[in-house]
């Protein structure tokens, strides 16, 4: 399995951004896939995920976020809107769960390398 993201860059705080992760190696049209984000000197945290057609948020990103698919493509989305300073961090697509919650980063098998999403104040 690989993920890939692409989409990230420099944005204004107020601004909006595009992340996506294309899956292959595997259909990931109805399984759970999530984007987690790491800021420098902190843990990477949860994000959003999606599986089959339910979504769930970080409360930080309740409201500003939102994550989708397109299950023809094994592509997952994030969109960011109103976006703030801390939200600059590097954000990572995540496939792949095992049995644990969607919440925590170790209930993923599989990650992409990673994008950088810097918003400028």
């Amino acid at each position: 399995v690989q993920l890939v993201e692409s989409g990230g860059g420099l944005v204004q705080a107020g601004g909006s951004l595009r992340l996506s992760c294309v899956a292959s190696g595997r259909n990931f049209s109805t399984a759970p896939m999530g984007w987690f984000r790491q800021a420098p000197g902190k843990e990477r945290e949860f994000v959003a995920c999606i599986s089959g057609s339910r979504t769930y948020y970080a409360d930080s990103a309740k409201g500003r976020f939102t994550i989708s698919r397109d299950s023809a493509k094994n592509t997952v989305y994030l969109q960011g809107n109103s976006l703030k300073s801390e939200d600059t961090a590097v954000y990572y697509c995540a496939a792949e769960r095992n049995s644990g919650s969607v919440y925590f980063a170790d209930s993923y098998e599989s990650w992409g390398q990673g994008i950088q999403v810097t918003v400028s104040s």
